[in-house]
């Protein structure tokens, strides 16, 4: 899912994504809103993508089933806590149910010319509503050491990060859930 690019050498580096997804072209027709929050809950940004119109769904296959994250009228709220190794995105349906919670694992959170990023470490999380967890490419990680991509302190960064956050979730302590449909209300 967009977390990794090549880079002049054709070896694979850290992807710095922006919360706008400009370049996203999957999506026809969208709005974008984006709000910075600096209370004692959230230090950060939130955004919310609106695709109003997309050019096919997209379908990706867990837990045995087929589950649709990107349609028409379907959201995406992302959460980027700019204290933490982590970025949170949560998929609505057209309906403003939650799919899924995907949380993608990071080096760092931060803005650059006035637009929020984050640099994805590779590592990842998928949380479904039913409490199911799948922790995802691990292999990718592990190929991004062995080559060098990263070094042996952003490999520990990430191992660290996803133990933390999966005991979170597990305890229910992950406080970033509970706060998806406030967060994306808040961009309505």
């Amino acid at each position: 899912m967009f977390n990794k690019q090549k880079g002049s050498k054709g070896k694979y580096m850290l992807k710095r994504r922006f919360l706008h997804r400009e370049d996203w072209s999957r999506i026809i027709k969208r709005t974008y809103k984006e709000k910075e929050i600096n209370d004692n809950d959230f230090v950060g940004y939130i955004s919310l993508i609106q695709m109003h119109e997309v050019s096919k769904p997209l379908i990706t296959k867990h837990l045995e089933q087929e589950i649709c994250i990107v349609d028409n009228n379907y959201s995406w709220l992302q959460q980027l806590p700019l204290n933490e190794h982590y970025a949170i995105t949560t998929m609505f349906t057209g309906a403003g149910e939650i799919i899924q919670w995907y949380i993608d694992i990071t080096n760092e959170n931060g803005v650059e010319n006035n637009m929020p990023y984050m640099d994805d470490l590779f590592l990842d999380l998928i949380v479904f509503p039913t409490g199911e967890v799948i922790q995802k490419d691990k292999d990718e990680l592990e190929e991004a050491l062995n080559n060098k991509w990263i070094t042996q302190q952003q490999y520990d960064l990430a191992y660290k990060t996803v133990n933390k956050v999966l005991e979170e979730v597990q305890e229910g302590k992950f406080k970033y859930f509970s706060m998806s449909s406030i967060h994306r209300n808040c961009l309505l």
